[in-house]
């Protein structure tokens, strides 16, 4: 009995020595992520309904030039907040009664939010997909007159011209088994070979060229870093606009592709994706160690292509070419003026 009880009891000190120098090391690994400024925003569901989107938007522009002006964003915050991040129908009339009081200075977003434990997080999250969406901007007056106009509102554009029909379904998240069996982290939009494809987004090509799954595709990285625009399966042959390259600057609404059904090779500009399409994909960026890997942020961009159906780019063809280009020019204060297109 003096042997079981000794060995017990070494046991129980073995126990407890291991437990300190896990505890002194979990200690130390979280000061060190601290330390090293590396704690960010690991995951985002963005389940924000085009319903609601519509509604902050319109109380952001409408208020822009009042003395309560509202932001689309913080509105969206306050509203993820309260109902856990899922929008719903009742979700409008509690955003239209937000919308009035802080409208009327009855109410601070700061007094609204004062109680909601996870305001900051959703206004970080959404920020993060929405921050360059919204704003001014310059637009020609009419095609080709040099003539600007001061603007504020949407400056973000649909990815498919406008004029140039589409279909689509939400469609993120289903199975793909090319190469491996995955999910599909993106938006497909079902068209016609050389549809113009549009910048959503002001920002700098990161990726071009081929790649075996999204044949040739095109990467696209906001100026601010937060957010990565995929456009994939682009035309044979002849799937970008002239003269794009990789650091090449763009503005929104400019045409950068042609739609197409390249992909699933490992050969170049080869067509072995059944039906024509656009994949556009978003990924979130909160740290450049989650660009890359199993920390990646994809999320659904089907109601904010549902949104962005509002706001689609004109373009033309240019005479003698197999060229598309936007219309009307706009200048945009988030591309560097030296060097935008």
């Amino acid at each position: 009995m003096k042997k079981i009880k000794s060995a017990i009891l070494i046991e129980i000190i073995c126990i407890c020595t291991i437990s300190g120098i896990l505890l002194q090391q979990h200690a130390s690994w979280a000061v060190s992520a601290e330390s090293s400024g590396k704690d960010f925003i690991k995951w985002v569901d963005f389940n924000v309904s085009y319903e609601a989107l519509c509604a902050a938007y319109q109380w952001d522009v409408d208020t822009v030039k009042s003395e309560h002006p509202i932001n689309w964003v913080e509105l969206l915050a306050y509203m993820g907040a309260k109902n856990g991040g899922n929008f719903g129908p009742g979700d409008l009339k509690e955003i239209a009664s937000a919308g009035q009081a802080l409208s009327e200075g009855k109410v601070t977003m700061e007094e609204l939010t004062r109680d909601l434990s996870y305001y900051d997080y959703y206004l970080e999250a959404y920020g993060a997909v929405l921050n360059g969406y919204v704003g001014e901007y310059e637009v020609e007056t009419e095609p080709g007159s040099g003539q600007f106009e001061k603007e504020y509102g949407l400056k973000a554009y649909l990815p498919v011209a406008k004029g140039f029909p589409y279909s689509d379904y939400d469609d993120f998240g289903v199975s793909r088994s090319y190469g491996y069996r995955r999910q599909h982290l993106g938006h497909d939009m079902m068209g016609q070979i050389g549809t113009p494809i549009i910048a959503v987004e002001s920002g700098y090509v990161e990726a071009i060229g081929w790649n075996q799954y999204g044949g040739w595709r095109l990467g696209i990285r906001s100026f601010d870093k937060q957010r990565y625009y995929y456009y994939a399966h682009l035309r044979q042959n002849y799937p970008y606009a002239q003269g794009l390259k990789e650091g090449s600057y763009v503005t929104a609404g400019d045409v950068i592709g042609y739609m197409g059904h390249t992909g699933y090779s490992t050969t170049e500009n080869v067509n072995n994706i059944d039906q024509v399409h656009l994949h556009f994909g978003i990924q979130i960026i909160f740290d450049e160690s989650q660009k890359e890997g199993n920390g990646e942020i994809w999320v659904n961009p089907y109601q904010l292509i549902r949104f962005l159906r509002n706001h689609q780019s004109e373009t033309e063809k240019i005479q003698d070419t197999r060229e598309w280009q936007r219309s009307r020019a706009m200048k945009d204060p988030a591309v560097p003026r030296e060097e935008s297109k």
